[in-house]
């Protein structure tokens, strides 16, 4: 009787487990991808055991895209929305400054309790998606879903080991280092939680985020650092490394806890960093490209996910994936399928599952990721940026375009723009800029080449019927200029001195390129 009884146990333990739906989602802040050894681009690394115990069971993706900064990539996740729908374009209380989130937004919580109002939900950690003040915005993670809130509310610390704790809408000071904090509330919060309750935990870290403060002895490896600020300034790095593997052991006691409570095995983990480092602790040689910029060392983070729902892990992704597919991702993961039917018409979600990736089912869910910076005083680093698998399409609000071909230019340091772009280029060039014009609604004309130049002075056509339907009728005064006619790829459709006489009605709608031999001018046609 006692083996059956046994047996019984095991087998209701089984089906537990097998109908919980669990996911952790963790954001390290400031954080990209080179000072981890195992990204393609790492340029340091550090040892962090339990990021890389993620690894071994999950997915780690190549090519994530968040915002350049934490404010509109935390945005960004929460409603699956991009910034220029939701308006957090920046740091809200930074500098520039950003409006702050709409609590009307649809949320993952909110979407979760439209699912299954008894799943357990906590945001633990960095908020910094509203000011402090009021102080009743305190209470607006929990108004936006969350059963419990309990971090710090603004973006940087004034120190680790010194700062403001809100909880459930009130605040407290807190001296205890924010990272093992930010363990010990969700730690304490998963024990509150019933043993066959599904729960979502967002734990959001500040670290490595600066200030670079020492972590207290035993979270690292760094003996020699002394923590003034004299060696702070001159080995920033160093001290970004010891946070680094700080959060690193605090996250092994997480999954430790996970286990312990027999949890681990139903929760899926999602690791990821919410933008690239700043200029301070960044690993590249132009540091004008580093957080705060839509540049790819500003935009591209680590992803990884690891857990149950993973099919054949111990893999790597190209796939290409936005920090708004969080949002759907976590809510399909949860078993929220039927998200799209609590989406408001007027709020339109932006979010891409990436579910078939984690099942191995497919490796594309999407054709390109785009992202975004925009500020309520306005700079020069305001702008969005747009990429496929090889090229990327960068436009500054002051309507400056660089182009790259990130395939062999991953640092982004020719603007292909100022070359002789090849056929390759411009078809990509031309497919981004229309991709970002449709998505943005933005009226911005799109430059044209002629394949082998670079961008051509352009004229509005006052002198040709524009558009046209079969005949391209030039003035009595050109008609017998030698005029080629192209289409955007730069293909010559023809050549020679009666194009007046030519029909064209066989050709396709769309743009062409007309330029006459004594003209400087290439001149654009809409053929309709």
């Amino acid at each position: 009787m006692k083996k059956i009884f046994l047996v019984v146990l095991v087998l209701l333990a089984a089906i537990s487990a097998q109908a919980q739906r669990n996911v952790v989602l963790i954001i390290a802040d400031d954080l990209g991808t080179d000072y981890f050894g195992f990204n393609e681009d790492h340029a340091d690394t550090v040892d962090v055991p339990n990021i890389r115990r993620l690894l071994s069971k999950g997915v780690r993706f190549k090519n994530f895209m968040t915002n350049p900064v934490c404010s509109a990539t935390r945005t960004s996740i929460l409603t699956g929305r991009y910034s220029f729908r939701t308006g957090v374009g920046g740091i809200v209380g930074g500098t520039g400054g950003s409006n702050e989130i709409d609590t009307a937004e649809m949320t993952i919580p909110r979407q979760l309790n439209y699912y299954n109002p008894t799943i357990a939900k906590a945001d633990i950690g960095k908020w910094h998606l509203n000011t402090g003040a009021p102080a009743a915005h305190f209470f607006y993670p929990n108004l936006m879903g969350y059963n419990r809130f309990e971090g710090p509310f603004i973006g940087q610390l004034p120190s680790y080991t010194n700062w403001t704790k809100i909880t459930n809408g009130v605040a407290a000071p807190c001296t205890n280092y924010a990272t093992s904090e930010n363990v010990n509330n969700a730690v304490s919060w998963l024990k509150t939680i019933n043993s066959t309750q599904s729960f979502f935990l967002w734990l959001a870290f500040n670290a490595p985020h600066e200030p670079l403060h020492l972590p207290p002895a035993g979270l690292h490896h760094y003996t020699t650092l002394s923590g003034t600020p004299g060696n702070i300034n001159t080995q920033p790095k160093e001290y970004f490394k010891a946070m680094i593997q700080a959060m690193d052991h605090e996250m092994g006691r997480l999954f430790d806890t996970l286990q312990r409570l027999n949890r681990l095995d139903s929760t899926d983990i999602i690791f990821i960093g919410d933008n690239g480092n700043t200029a301070r602790t960044a690993q590249i040689a132009d540091l004008t490209k580093a957080k705060g910029t839509v540049y790819q060392y500003g935009v591209h983070t680590p992803l990884l996910i690891a857990g149950p729902s993973v099919v054949n892990p111990n893999r790597s992704s190209d796939a290409l994936v936005n920090s708004v597919d969080l949002f759907a991702t976590i809510n399909e993961l949860m078993g929220n399928f039927n998200w799209p039917a609590h989406t408001p018409i007027a709020k339109p979600v932006d979010s891409k599952s990436i579910l078939p990736i984690i099942k191995n089912q497919s490796n594309v869910i999407r054709p390109w990721s785009f992202c975004e910076i925009f500020k309520l005083t306005t700079d020069s680093s305001d702008g969005k940026g747009i990429r496929n698998a090889a090229y990327k399409l960068i436009r500054f609000d002051y309507l400056k375009e660089e182009f790259y071909n990130l395939s062999i230019d991953p640092f982004e340091s020719v603007n292909l723009l100022d070359t002789s772009m090849s056929a390759v280029d411009i078809t990509n060039y031309n497919y981004l800029c229309n991709e970002l014009s449709t998505l943005t609604g933005s009226t911005i004309a799109c430059k044209i080449f002629i394949s082998g130049t670079s961008a051509p002075t352009l004229d509005k056509v006052e002198l040709i019927p524009n558009p046209f339907t079969s005949m391209v009728k030039l003035p009595v005064s050109l008609q017998h200029e030698k005029a080629e006619l192209r289409n955007t790829l730069g293909q010559l459709l023809y050549k020679g001195i009666n194009i007046s006489e030519q029909n064209f009605s066989n050709l396709p709608t769309g743009v062409y390129l007309l330029k006459l031999e004594n003209k400087l001018k290439v001149y654009r046609l809409v053929k309709e």
